[in-house]
């Protein structure tokens, strides 16, 4: 009996990892371990990718039963495929399963042919189907299988939950170890004891369920030994369990410093000494604030104490945390003026990144059942998004659709966590007005509201500059301009030079033993040479600056920097002007005495200057 197991992702990324398949991969193997005439394959594909090309790579594998992992993002593009084999093999037994499955089965099986649907949890329900299958016994009374009959669909009975203690691990199995390098989905709980009327993550049974932590340690041990690179950590209230979370946080901190996590966490667990370990490691925090008006929070089941969220952050700001938010539009009760004042409140927490939604009314959540009653218009099929609310019409959630595209492109993408709320007071703009100004502007540029995927960060810090120096023109704030320009530039170098790779720098024999000035050198792709309109350094000393206030103390007497990578930081340095010259007319192919020579730098000079360079990682030998 060959069980193929089948993932669509939604894209290339580093988290299209079969997670899901892998588990059940994993469990199938460690029953079956005894029984030859079982096979388990796994295939992943991407959405998008034709339905024939699927379809003959599955029936090539000669399975007789293919299980797919249904999602929000894939449902369709598999209901597709499904047919599609259908028609290709007829007596091929089809399994869905994953949250789509369980949230809307009925609906799953009128658009697809399966056979059966895994409700819930998958591992348990699995196993015994395929041990029936292999005796063949009947499936009747099957815990967690919903099977199609003449008669109509045949619910089951729910299955209990799983003894997390006894599902084999998916890593430690070995079978995504080529998934490792490129990005890592490390589940280390199941459930979440909230009850948010939105979500389907607490599949109603408020409870969560964490995997002991000698697994952890064993998978985190793992991870470093075959190279993982950057890791999302599947837990939606990682923090809950803050002795736990500590316990983990450490055990991060002395095996892996050098790999990035990004977390999920509640803003109501975190503690002083809980957001000094998450800055002490790379990590990046996600936190679903959703909205900032405890009034329509209420209506979907949450609460929130505004004092008591700003106390929390301003922690992970002191501790020097990276963290960002969720926010949602659309929600009961929510409206255009509301959202815009959650996007303030938002910003004026100093996130280093937004993730703005509309409503997804998803099948199975409490919302969904009570969305007809609260006059929620959304999408029948997936994303299941709001389209219109008795508080929010149709025209203001285009208009937050654009705010949220704007918040993504001009603040997110746009590394402004830095300087934007200095920008905004300074043309006595809330965020939101900023933003929608932006989004005003953009559409007049192009002709159509933007794709925030389609812009490189460069292009973005272009987009920035040009509508700063259009915007403070209009508000007849052009003394501040130089100056906001100079707090643009200088976190874009500073951003550009974090994610590129860290230049590798010589040891100081090999810097003695390269004739610095008869080498042709170039400057290093990490380092940023920058010209600014301020003393850069003066300014950056301000922290975040009122900028009138810091106009009238700062003199614009302009200044040469060079920005590198060094000693595990973004390093500023100011130059005399001759020598930033120098580096800016290093090209690989003259050497640096030359190029001295006409820029009026003696030789000892030079040399000692590019000594340095060369040591610091700021220029690099030009082999030949």
């Amino acid at each position: 009996m060959h069980l193929h197991l089948v993932t669509l992702h939604v894209k290339h990324s580093p988290q299209s990892v079969p997670l899901a398949a892998a588990f059940l991969h994993a469990s199938v193997t460690a029953h079956f371990h005894h029984e030859a005439s079982v096979q388990v394959t796994m295939a992943d594909y991407v959405c998008g990718t034709a339905v024939e090309t699927m379809a003959a790579g599955i029936t090539a594998t000669g399975a007789e039963i293919v299980g797919f992992s249904l999602y929000v993002w894939n449902r369709a593009e598999v209901a597709r495929l499904v047919q599609q084999l259908r028609a290709l093999a007829p007596g091929m037994i089809l399994l869905g399963g994953g949250p789509e499955a369980t949230a809307a089965p009925e609906g799953i099986m009128a658009d697809a042919p399966f056979d059966f649907l895994v409700v819930g949890e998958g591992e348990g329900t699995l196993l015994e189907f395929l041990q029936r299958q292999l005796q063949g016994l009947p499936l009747d009374n099957l815990p967690g299988l919903l099977r199609r009959q003449a008669k109509g669909v045949i619910y089951p009975p729910l299955p209990s939950p799983l003894s997390l203690e006894k599902l084999p691990s998916p890593w430690l199995s070995g079978q995504l170890d080529a998934y490792i390098p490129d990005g890592v989905l490390w589940q280390l709980a199941r459930g979440c004891s909230f009850a948010c009327e939105f979500c389907f993550d607490g599949m109603g049974t408020r409870t969560v369920r964490r995997f002991p932590l000698e697994r952890v340690t064993a998978e985190l041990d793992y991870l470093v030994r075959h190279g993982v690179r950057q890791v999302f950590v599947l837990d939606s209230t990682f923090n809950q369990d803050l002795k736990r979370a500590k316990l983990i946080l450490k055990m991060i901190r002395e095996k892996a410093p050098q790999v990035h996590f990004h977390f999920e966490v509640r803003y109501e667990f975190l503690d002083a000494e809980s957001a000094q370990l998450f800055a002490a490691i790379a990590c990046s925090l996600q936190i679903g604030l959703q909205s900032a008006s405890p009034r329509v929070l209420k209506t979907v089941g949450r609460t929130f104490d505004t004092k008591e969220f700003s106390r929390k952050i301003t922690l992970l700001n002191h501790a020097g945390a990276t963290f960002g938010f969720d926010l949602i539009y659309g929600l009961p009760g929510d409206s255009l003026a509301e959202f815009s004042k959650s996007l303030d409140f938002a910003l004026g927490q100093y996130p280093n990144q937004l993730d703005i939604f509309p409503l997804a009314i998803l099948p199975g959540t409490s919302l969904a059942d009570k969305s007809e009653e609260m006059q929620l218009l959304h999408l029948p099929h997936p994303p299941y998004t709001i389209l219109a609310s008795p508080t929010f019409s149709v025209p203001d959630l285009a208009i937050a659709r654009r705010l949220a595209s704007a918040c993504d492109i001009f603040y997110s993408r746009g590394k402004a966590v830095a300087w934007f709320n200095s920008i905004a007071a300074a043309l006595k703009l809330s965020p939101s007005a900023l933003l929608l100004a932006f989004a005003d502007w953009i559409f007049a540029e192009i002709g159509h509201d933007p794709e925030p995927a389609e812009y490189a960060d460069e292009t973005i810090w272009s987009l920035q500059r040009r509508f700063l120096h259009d915007v403070f023109t209009r508000q007849h704030g052009e003394k501040l301009l130089p100056m906001a320009l100079d707090l643009v530039d200088y976190h874009y170098y500073h951003a550009a030079i974090m994610q590129s790779p860290p230049p590798r720098t010589p040891k100081a024999k090999e810097v003695a033993r390269i004739a610095v000035l008869r080498t042709p050198l170039r400057q290093n792709a990490s380092a940023r040479l920058a010209t600014f309109h301020y003393d850069i350094e003066e300014l950056l000393h301000l922290g975040e600056p009122h900028l009138a206030t810091a106009a009238s103390r700062l003199k614009p007497t302009g200044s040469f920097a060079v920005l590198y990578s060094g000693h595990d930081a973004v390093c500023t340095e100011l130059l005399p002007k001759k020598y930033f010259q120098l580096l800016e007319k290093l090209d690989g192919d003259n050497p640096a005495e030359k190029i001295a020579e006409t820029l009026g730098i003696s030789g000892e000079e030079s040399r000692k200057f590019l000594k340095i360079a060369l040591q610091e990682g700021i220029v690099v030998p030009v082999k030949r």
